[in-house]
């Protein structure tokens, strides 16, 4: 079982570097491709299907308020996921990204869910970021490493942590820009559909473990030599 878990929580890791990675990809060239569907008299095109995404990619698979469910496919269909949020300032600008998952059933505490914070690469790391749940105290983080789309804080949250944002109505979210050190970036984090968006996590993870544990377990044994 250990290997299944393991399996899965790989790809919902893997999911929270994804986004960010699309937004800064770099612009696709100008020319157009050729159309391959039939246009009207006017010059207005019909479209054409598009195939289905491959494996590995991501998709969003249900809108919870605030939140989406986003998940990677697997060739067997059955997608392990994470709550997914955009977090932006004051100004409307895109900053961070937040994701959080529960961890699989078994697994010994004290942490019951996982999150990543991916934040600008711009920002202060010695300062790390810090958590408030609505009133309560905040907690500090630490960045945990960079790559070309921003700086990761992998955290980890309890039982109680959990139950909080379950009841809770805001998060807020702070770090420190490296060009200044003495101002704070504060990011507002909605728990609005937080409780429903992850328990539909939970469940598609808990079905990837044991579809992933069911096929593990049809696999012929090596033959010893």
């Amino acid at each position: 079982m250990a290997k299944t878990t393991t399996s899965a929580l790989a790809f919902i890791l893997a999911l929270a570097a994804l986004p960010l990675a699309a937004q800064t990809t770099e612009e696709a060239p100008t020319e157009a491709p050729a159309a391959a569907d039939s246009a009207t008299p006017e010059g207005l095109s019909m479209g054409q299907e598009v195939a289905g995404s491959g494996v590995g990619d991501t998709y969003v698979a249900a809108n919870f308020e605030a939140w989406q469910q986003r998940c990677v496919r697997t060739e067997n269909g059955i997608d392990p996921c994470q709550l997914y949020m955009l977090l932006k300032d004051g100004d409307g600008n895109n900053v961070a990204e937040f994701t959080i998952f529960g961890l699989p059933k078994g697994t010994q505490g004290p942490a019951v869910a996982g999150a990543t914070f991916i934040a600008p690469l711009e920002t202060l790391l010695t300062a790390g970021m810090t958590l408030q749940i609505d009133a309560g105290k905040p907690k500090a983080y630490p960045f945990t490493f960079c790559t070309q789309i921003g700086c990761v804080a992998r955290i980890g949250f309890t039982a109680e942590e959990v139950a909080q944002m379950k009841k809770g109505a805001n998060a807020k979210i702070t770090i420190v820009p490296f060009v200044a050190p003495n101002d704070k970036v504060e990011l507002s984090v909605s728990l609005k559909g937080f409780t429903a968006g992850l328990a539909a996590v939970d469940a598609a993870n808990d079905a990837a473990d044991a579809a992933a544990a069911a096929a593990q377990a049809q696999t012929p044994a090596p033959a010893n030599e």
